[in-house]
């Protein structure tokens, strides 16, 4: 098994930035794709990014440019630089981790955070 904590949500205003941080513990050593959800009230959930071990990152258009993905091994924890926030950044962000090489909005990840809220105000 594999837990997930997720720290580094807030609220913010529109134009801030603000730094999610995932910690993974557990059985850790299969893991290869570390990524971050999010759901917004009354929308799908959607995939924001997505990281290998092998360093492939891969984004959702809506986020490209303004997030980063990155992840440092030593500490088992994977990260997310949000930038330029807008108010319709706002949803529950999930971080997620998979055996598998890649992530989608569609697919169910072997392990999930419990989710951390992330308010941007207009």
């Amino acid at each position: 098994q594999v837990q997930l904590v997720e720290s580094g949500g807030g609220l913010v205003q529109a134009g801030d930035s603000l730094r999610l941080s995932c910690t993974a513990s557990g059985r850790t050593f299969s893991i290869n794709t570390m990524g971050w959800y999010r759901q917004a009230p009354g929308k799908h959930r959607e995939l924001v990014a997505e990281m290998t071990s092998g360093g492939r990152t891969n984004y959702a258009d809506s986020v490209k440019g303004r997030f980063t993905i990155s992840g440092d091994n030593a500490k088992n924890t994977v990260y997310l630089q949000m930038n330029s926030l807008k108010p319709e950044d706002t949803a529950i962000y999930y971080c997620a981790a998979d055996y598998g090489d890649e992530l989608s909005s569609e697919y169910v990840p072997a392990y999930w955070g419990l989710g951390i809220q992330v308010t941007v105000s207009s």
